[in-house]
């Protein structure tokens, strides 16, 4: 039975526990006091987490009296286990049935409808579940929806104002009536629950605000008008119905003072951050429908931050702005070193200017804004990763590598495996420039240890071991997935070229190291040539040597050791 199976112990117990009873007519006590016996078994079993013994000894229970409800329901889960559908909702069904004051059995079986997508017979059995039960505002929310999915609106509206009674008038169920008027095309039902709402709370403004939305919405502008004026003239700052007002004159197509109050809802210190970035973003999207135009929302965005109401959200949406417009670098760092000159802390417009200097080749500009935002964001490893690489650029090695130290120092738990990976794969590389092999084999296995697939660690890392003629088999592995993943890429094919040179394996690296070759587009240096002459000597093409050789020496014309194998035709051991 999919699983479910008998210990010989529980066979041998039923077998005998049935074999005493058989032939004999028992009492209606001892019935009773047999199935509590079979019951109580069958819920040790369960608690045990022995299912098999547990569905057999369930079953029986409903064999032995089919009137027991608990059993059923116990029975039903194992079947839904089983993924037996019909017989599990069948034993829901019986249970609910069989006990129709118990709550968990009938809500159980609801929720299998409604699992089912069985939505009518769920409505009934939630119905039955709140005329036992009228306090059950949870049941009413559940009818609400479902009524939803079988369209019968009616019946939506009838649940909303049986949870109103319950819960009292409130936003949720007004809008929620209201959106089913709209839809039935009952724009006067619609406008009458929410004006029944602002006339439940006098005192709420933003009630009153929601009332004269859908008057604005249903084409009443007069009525809603003299709302909004209402609310004004009670608070003149409501930055609601200044929002509201500014719809109302785009409806009216008058520019000129929607702007103004565009503009008032913008320097409104009532209107929250999210509430201005939210209006700029609705003015990016209206700028697509042509209702404004691109010189007006810079110069909001302008307005904003000569403001009080500054703030660096509202500087950074400005800066994705103007760059989606591909507006100029200039402009756009103006805007980024404007945050920075009210909020040093930023590290995102901290970062876009970094970016930016980074990209004018700028390192002295970099370093700057790097160790200025370390100060105020130690935790932050991206600007110890750009001071390291600034002074690494600025052939300052060990102040790149004190820089990177710092931030190896910060990296926890939640640190970003791509920045920490390249932290140690250039420490790595730092540690070796300096001859110190031991730290920097130690910085390169922490790199791969956060990001297995560093490419550039891995190509490195093999080719510094294969100089050293160290633990070569090694290098040949994580060379070789560099030129798995980037098949084309020249140095990574060099690379394993002269690993597998230093193995010995000359007919294999003749292959790669013409494959660099033939993918050596930029390079203008002579190692690819140099490494091609060794190989190709070694492989039994002295000829083809030669003429690597010669290269290597135009593009170097002052390296002995390549002087050297031209002159002897023949390959030294460095």
């Amino acid at each position: 039975m999919h699983g479910i199976h008998f210990s010989m112990g529980l066979r041998r117990i039923l077998a005998s526990v049935l074999l005493a009873f058989v032939g004999i007519e028992l009492s209606a006590q001892d019935s009773l006091a047999f199935y509590n016996h079979v019951f109580l078994d069958a819920v040790v079993e369960r608690q045990k987490g022995n299912d098999a013994a547990a569905f057999e000894l369930f079953r029986r229970c409903t064999q032995l009296d089919s009137t027991a409800a608990e059993a059923h329901y116990y029975l039903a889960q194992y079947y839904l286990k089983l993924k037996k559908k019909d017989e599990a909702m069948a034993c829901f069904e019986k249970a609910a049935k069989l006990d129709p004051n118990n709550a968990t059995y009938t809500e159980t079986l609801a929720q299998m409808y409604v699992s089912y997508a069985r939505y009518k017979e769920a409505i009934d059995v939630f119905e039955t579940l709140f005329v036992h039960d009228s306090s059950r505002a949870d049941v009413l929310e559940m009818l609400f929806r479902l009524y939803q999915m079988e369209n019968d609106w009616d019946k939506a509206i009838d649940a909303l104002q049986r949870l109103e009674v319950l819960e009292d008038k409130n936003e949720q169920i007004t809008i929620a009536k209201s959106e089913i008027y709209t839809s039935q095309g009952n724009k006067e039902a619609a406008i009458a629950e929410m004006k029944q709402l602002a006339d439940y709370y006098p005192n709420d403004l933003n009630y009153k605000g929601m009332y004269g939305d859908i008057l604005l919405q249903n084409d009443k502008d007069d009525e809603a008008l003299k709302v909004y004026n209402d609310i004004l003239a009670e608070e003149p700052d409501n930055n609601r119905a200044q929002l509201s007002l500014r719809s109302y004159y785009q409806k009216q197509g008058d520019t000129a003072k929607a702007d103004s109050m565009t503009m008032k809802v913008l320097l409104n210190k009532n209107t929250s951050v999210e509430g201005r970035e939210y209006l700029m973003r609705q003015m990016i999207a209206e700028e697509g429908n042509g209702i404004v135009d691109s010189a007006k929302i810079i110069g909001c965005f302008d307005a904003i931050q000569r403001s009080d109401c500054r703030s660096a959200d509202i500087g950074l949406l400005q800066a994705a702005y103007m760059s989606m417009k591909k507006m100029s670098v200039d402009t756009i760092s103006s805007v980024l070193n404007h945050i920075l000159d009210f909020a040093p802390d930023n590290s995102s417009a901290s970062l876009q200017l970094i970016g930016q200097a980074w990209e004018k080749d700028d390192m002295d500009r970099v370093l700057e804004l790097a160790l200025r935002s370390s100060q105020y964001n130690p935790e932050e490893m991206a600007f110890y990763y750009f001071q390291g690489m600034a002074l690494y650029r600025k052939d300052d090695n060990d102040g790149a590598l004190e820089a990177f130290k710092k931030g190896v120092s910060v990296i926890n738990d939640e640190s970003n495996p791509d920045i920490v990976s390249d932290f140690y794969s250039v420490m790595g590389d730092l540690y070796f420039q300096k001859a110190m092999r031991r730290e920097a084999y130690a910085a390169y296995d922490s790199c791969l240890q956060w990001k297995g697939d560093n490419l550039g660690c891995l190509n490195n890392y093999a080719y510094y071991l294969s100089e050293q003629d160290e633990q070569l088999e090694k290098a040949e592995q994580m060379s070789y997935k560099t030129v798995k993943q980037e098949p084309k890429n020249a140095t990574y094919l060099d690379t394993y070229a002269w690993v597998l040179f230093k193995l010995g394996r000359y007919a294999e690296a003749k292959v790669y190291i013409e494959q660099a070759l033939q993918n050596d587009t930029d390079s203008v240096g002579h190692v690819l040539y140099d490494h091609a002459g060794d190989i190709c000597f070694l492989a039994g093409f002295a000829d083809k040597a030669l003429e690597y050789w010669n290269i290597a020496l135009q593009r170097d014309p002052n390296n002995k050791a390549i002087q050297r194998k031209l002159k002897h035709k023949k390959y030294f051991k460095q």
